[in-house]
């Protein structure tokens, strides 16, 4: 807002001093004129070569202005045009020594700042560490994911596998392909770990920790594996 009313400001200034140079032209022009007449013989504007010369030499100065305004601005729009439109590197000689220390000097002070406001050893309920290996992935979305993934692996082995619905649970839908996993030494597979983690990560309140994920998505691998 403050800006287009410096806009509005500086337009009224502009054609104010316009009007006002037009106007002392004017005058001066009238007043030469009224000058020429009275001092010529007849005191009339015919056969007057003064008010000629007068009326000649201000229309001259009106074209040869308005040629100089016309000229500047085709010069600056070509000037313009010329620029380029993409970011450029500042080299030495596009900016004085002080401006150029001054930008470097701002710079390294908005990387400082930049850097200072990155949080540190804090974590994201639900997220990856920052700096682990699971840094900005989200545990709940990630095991969700690997559903279709399994389901593909599982219609490789058996290609008339029921379709997968979205409630359906893991243990139910690979029913058919339970017994083609291996299980361990309490007769438990990587299928019950597997949709353990999924039914908490589509229904339980609290986000996925990492050991839960890391439970849920190595099973996952196991599965795919089979």
């Amino acid at each position: 807002m403050r800006s287009r009313l410096q806009t509005l400001v500086i337009f009224a200034a502009h054609g104010l001093a316009w009007l006002i140079f037009i106007f002392v032209v004017g005058l001066s022009c009238i007043a030469f004129l009224s000058q020429a007449v009275r001092t010529s013989s007849r005191r009339s504007f015919k056969n007057n070569i003064n008010v000629l010369i007068i009326g000649i030499a201000y229309v001259l100065a009106f074209v040869m202005t308005v040629s100089l305004c016309v000229t500047r601005r085709i010069s600056m729009f070509r000037r313009l045009q010329r620029m380029s439109k993409e970011r450029m590197a500042i080299g030495k000689g596009d900016a004085p020594k002080a401006v150029r220390q001054f930008i470097t000097q701002e710079y390294a002070r908005a990387c400082l700042v930049t850097f200072e406001a990155l949080p540190k050893d804090a974590q994201q309920e639900g997220w990856g560490r920052p700096g682990s290996k699971y840094a900005g992935i989200h545990f709940r979305r990630s095991l969700l994911s690997t559903i279709r993934d399994i389901d593909a692996v599982s219609r490789l082995l058996i290609p008339s596998q029921p379709p997968l619905r979205p409630n359906d649970r893991m243990l139910h839908h690979l029913r058919f392909v339970a017994p083609l996993i291996p299980k361990d030494e309490d007769g438990i597979s990587p299928l019950h770990y597997y949709d353990s983690a999924i039914q908490m990560a589509r229904h339980a309140e609290h986000e996925p920790k990492e050991r839960e994920y890391e439970i849920g998505i190595g099973a996952a691998d196991q599965i795919k594996k089979m």
